[in-house]
């Protein structure tokens, strides 16, 4: 039976459906959470800029000892964005960022978006295959790029894209002289390239003229082009407007009750959607500094807390089981982080209870995806999630403002499920994405009567509260990162000794889960566990190449030749 699409509803199905039209979770909220925001009237870069008038002089980025105003920070975007226009870069152009967190990415991003162009953030992790592909799907016009990325990676990539000018910067940029000689920048150094154009360098030397460089952008503008795996195995880049990125970082702001005595903590990847939304966008519209350290280090991250007092932050749970197993962290001061928020892979209960016994700070958990521009869900701010007694998992929170939620049937979408039945979560509001790039199958095959298929399937109690049990798709979740098993078997099958290959994902207490891969080789030997890892290691990111190897004779198979992936996954699990 497909619901809406002209047919009347049973009256069973007219119950089901009133489990959700009614919205249990908002009794949840906060007394300062109102049901419903009003949506965007202005894009991301207009209220970049009434921040930028509103507190000029206060810092926007503490990056490791040193601090960029709001003010310096748009001149720099101003010049970036006059920069663009000199080279051609028009309203709807897509301009790449391949970097760390550094400040670079808000000024490529501030700046690309006074000319109304669409920000493209790559992962750094990628390798020459994967950043080949981005940068052509997308047709990124201009790169802004780390120069030990540039020289290690993107140099030998670009020729064959449509990019048209690269920008070089360095992590020691906007750092006092001698910052590479110590820390997690030691041994870093400058490199420079005929054929590419240094950023701040350039910068400096252009005029900024923000009158005419500046594009008028709407809401309904594209903002980012984020890309995510999914269910073709192939990268997809969904498209995220200023209204989509706009309303859900008013969501975190009104959520954890964001003001100006408020810093944010910058441990998430800007690169990735939660960076995008709970830290940068966040900041940006709030007019609070960022605190940033080019990559997560857990020595520097612990010194910075203690430094700058930051009182928000939004990461994996890695992050913070790395906090709490440092060395000398039960030392150390973390109580000005009192908005502290885990999301991109689930939270066992024993860790969040850990690591408030050991710093006195909640965790509280989260849920979104690049297709929702991060939260639909959150844990309400001073709350504690509860646990679900059927699979023991924590619950990701309750649905934000505007955000309609509901559990459908795994078999078949239009069906929805009861209360305390498992089913596909999906979603809809001004969060969820328009569409992918390009690939509108893709684009059609994501959303059932407007609401958007997450692929995770998920528990909502009586009283509104979610617990994600399971998982649809057969994607591995690697610290919040999304690992597409084919991608991994791929590259395994380029090795000359492998004749058969299947990979999943095991119970990983640090990481969430990691990847295993199940392999037969052509001659039954030859080849060892630790070469085949190496093999993987220098073809794939980092958090995607199998860190367990199992040698099989033969991979179980179904009749008609197809591997027993979920078989496999659960011995891996049973082992595990």
């Amino acid at each position: 039976m497909q619901l809406g699409k002209g047919n009347a509803k049973s009256e069973k199905e007219t119950n089901v459906s009133s489990v959700y039209e009614s919205k249990p979770w908002l009794g949840r909220y906060a007394d300062h959470v109102p049901r419903e925001l009003p949506l965007p009237e202005r894009s991301m870069i207009d209220l970049f800029e009434e921040s930028v008038e509103r507190i000029p002089e206060r810092d926007a980025v503490r990056y490791f000892d040193e601090s960029i105003s709001y003010g310096e920070l748009n001149d720099l975007a101003n010049r970036f964005a006059t920069l663009l226009a000199a080279r051609g870069v028009e309203k709807g152009d897509r301009v790449a960022i391949y970097t760390q967190n550094n400040p670079q990415f808000l000024v490529a991003q501030y700046g690309s978006w006074k000319r109304g162009a669409v920000v493209v953030p790559i992962n750094p992790m990628l390798k020459e295959k994967e950043l080949d592909y981005h940068l052509n799907d997308s047709g990124a016009k201009m790169l802004v790029c780390l120069e030990s990325l540039y020289e290690t990676v993107a140099r030998a990539v670009v020729p064959g894209t449509a990019v048209e000018h690269v920008f070089t910067t360095s992590e020691l940029d906007f750092l006092p002289d001698g910052a590479g000689e110590t820390g997690i920048l030691a041994g870093v150094e400058r490199r420079r390239f005929e054929e590419t154009d240094d950023l701040l360098e350039t910068l400096r030397e252009t005029e900024p003229d923000p009158a005419e460089a500046r594009a008028r952008v709407s809401p309904e503008d594209i903002a980012y082009i984020v890309y995510t795996s999914g269910t073709t195995g192939k990268p997809k880049g969904a498209i995220e407007t200023h209204s989509n990125v706009a309303f859900n970082a008013e969501v975190y702001r009104t959520w954890m009750r964001i003001g100006d005595e408020d810093s944010i903590y910058g441990v998430a990847p800007l690169f990735h959607i939660t960076g995008l939304i709970g830290h940068t966008a966040l900041a940006g519209i709030a007019g609070v500094p960022l605190i940033l350290f080019h990559r997560f280090d857990v020595e520097e991250a612990l010194r910075l807390i203690e430094k700058w007092r930051p009182t928000m932050t939004i990461g994996s749970i890695t992050v913070f089981i790395a906090l709490m197993n440092a060395p000398d962290s039960g030392g150390r001061d973390l109580s000005s982080l009192k908005k502290c928020y885990s999301g991109g892979a689930p939270i066992a209960p024993s860790i969040a209870e850990q690591f408030e016994e050991k710093f006195g700070i909640y965790i509280h958990n989260a849920y979104g995806l690049t297709e929702s521009n991060s939260p639909t869900h959150f844990v309400p701010l001073g709350g504690r999630a509860p646990v679900d007694e059927g699979s023991g998992a924590l619950s990701i929170g309750v649905p934000v403002p505007n955000c309609e939620a509901r559990l459908v049937s795994v078999e078949d979408p239009s069906e929805e499920v009861p209360a305390g039945e498992s089913g596909e979560f999906a979603a809809k509001g001004p969060m969820i994405f328009s569409s992918y790039w390009n690939k509108p199958e893709e684009t059609e095959d994501a959303f059932q009567d407007g609401y958007f298929l997450t692929g995770d399937v998920a528990v909502m109690d009586k009283d509104g509260w979610f617990y994600i049990v399971d998982r649809k798709k057969d994607m591995i979740n690697v610290s919040g990162y999304k690992v597409w098993p084919r991608e991994v078997e791929d590259t395994l099958y380029t090795h000359p000794q492998i004749k058969e290959a299947a990979v999943v994902g095991v119970p990983d207490d640090y990481r969430g889960e990691t990847v295993k891969a199940f392999v037969a080789l052509k001659d039954g030997d030859g080849v060892a566990a630790e070469d085949l890892v190496a093999y993987c290691k220098e073809r794939l990111a980092d958090y995607k190449y199998p860190r367990e190897i199992e040698f099989m004779d033969e991979l179980p198979k179904t009749a008609t030749g197809k591997f027993l992936r979920r078989e496999l996954r659960d011995q891996a699990r049973t082992e595990a």
